[in-house]
């Protein structure tokens, strides 16, 4: 079952300890608890903050129209599930609530309908989480732990890999801080993923054709804005429409979440199937890292679709991997060797590494094993020799 969070803002004495006996059976966290609905400003704020899935607001006392209210939760919070409480089945109140755009009226008994309610919507998010519902290819977002962890260099190479493996590859920078995937891979976009969001009402495949780039062979790239730290911050529903409309026309997407996990990357990986988390061993890193994942499994995101990347590991390592992977909670899917200098010269050069080189035969392994190539081509080459006779 999903994890779900709630807010309430309920004040109706009875209201509330119905809907607190509720949630106390089911295994929902509540994560905003509000008791005067005429302070709605702050409410909203603590909703902005918190962003829960579900948001039960007691209407019992409202005397605004609830057109209003239910916006300004929806600006807040994206696209919550939202639940409108009452004392009484009052059919005009019931009919106002869903012309609204409220999603559940309920009133007491609240035991079971709340709970049935609640259910449901888990049961949608877990299947949304677990990609039954999705269509296309495989997608996956690289993250750095922390800023210079080298997830952009590692997810633009993977990119090129598995471009040069047939495969058909969306690579999207999603990093609007610093947007590096245009300087590595040299693309000359016209435009940015901004102008996808901001097109939504016309986002078709000729659009779309219009938007990408192609700066490495088999890979459309959709870079971030020109200018660093754009003002314009995507909504969450935003960047899971465009993901959800671009991701089912390749085999691959490829997601640059850039360092830490942001509000932006959470609602990013609601679309993703798996996510490559980044990271060194450095100290601040691992912290990080350990706090990114937490956070993700607090969210409902599976460990067995976290990815811990090591990235520029030294030949002898002052911990153990089995050390590693107890204190981080997760198994580490891959280690890169260290190798500055290849890099440094590489970039010096205004190119992507030669795949020929240690560090580009290492990143190459990453692709083929992410995207389960391995053992793709490995029975390919069995049929292969069994034809030849061999």
């Amino acid at each position: 079952m999903y994890p779900l969070t709630i807010g309430l803002a309920i004040e109706n004495r009875d209201l509330w300890e119905q809907a607190q006996a509720c949630l106390a059976d089911l295994p929902f966290r509540i994560i905003v608890e509000h008791q005067d609905v005429g302070d709605v400003s702050n409410f909203l704020d603590r909703l902005e903050r918190m962003r829960p899935d579900v948001v039960l607001v007691d209407i019992s006392g409202w005397k605004e129209p609830l057109e209003g209210l239910v916006a300004s939760i929806r600006n807040a919070i994206g696209d919550p599930m939202i639940v409108a409480l009452n004392t009484s089945a009052d059919s005009d109140a019931i009919l106002s609530s869903l012309r609204a755009g409220i999603n559940e009226y309920l009133f007491p008994p609240l035991q079971e309908p709340l709970k049935r309610a609640l259910e449901k919507r888990s049961a949608e998010r877990s299947r949304r989480r677990d990609g039954g519902a999705k269509a296309g290819g495989k997608a996956y977002a690289f993250m750095s732990a922390k800023g210079g962890c080298g997830a952009t260099t590692l997810i633009t190479h993977v990119a090129a890999e598995l471009g040069r493996q047939n495969q058909k590859v969306l690579l999207t920078d999603l990093d609007l801080d610093a947007g590096m995937v245009g300087f590595i891979t040299k693309t000359k976009a016209v435009y940015s993923i901004l102008d996808a969001v901001n097109n939504l009402h016309r986002l078709d495949i000729h659009y779309w054709k219009a938007l990408v780039s192609n700066g490495i062979p088999g890979v459309e790239i959709v870079a971030s804005p020109l200018a660093l730290a754009s003002k314009q911050q995507p909504k969450d529903e935003q960047v899971r429409h465009v993901l959800a409309f671009a991701r089912p026309h390749y085999d691959v997407t490829l997601v640059d979440l850039g360092r830490s996990l942001s509000r932006m990357g959470m609602a990013a990986l609601e679309e993703i199937d798996e996510a490559c988390l980044v990271t060194t061993l450095e100290v601040p890193a691992l912290h990080q890292s350990k706090q990114i994942i937490q956070t993700l499994l607090d969210s409902g995101y599976g460990k067995n679709r976290i990815r811990l990347i090591l990235n520029r590991a030294p030949k002898r390592l002052d911990i153990t991997p089995g050390e590693l992977e107890k204190m981080l909670g997760i198994p580490i899917f891959c280690m890169i060797p260290n190798d500055y200098p290849e890099l440094y010269e590489t970039y010096a050069e205004g190119r992507m590494l030669n795949r020929n080189c240690e560090l580009g035969k290492q990143i190459a392994k990453l692709a083929l094993k992410l995207a389960n190539l391995e053992e793709t081509n490995s029975n390919s080459a069995k049929k292969r020799f069994s034809f030849m006779g061999k």
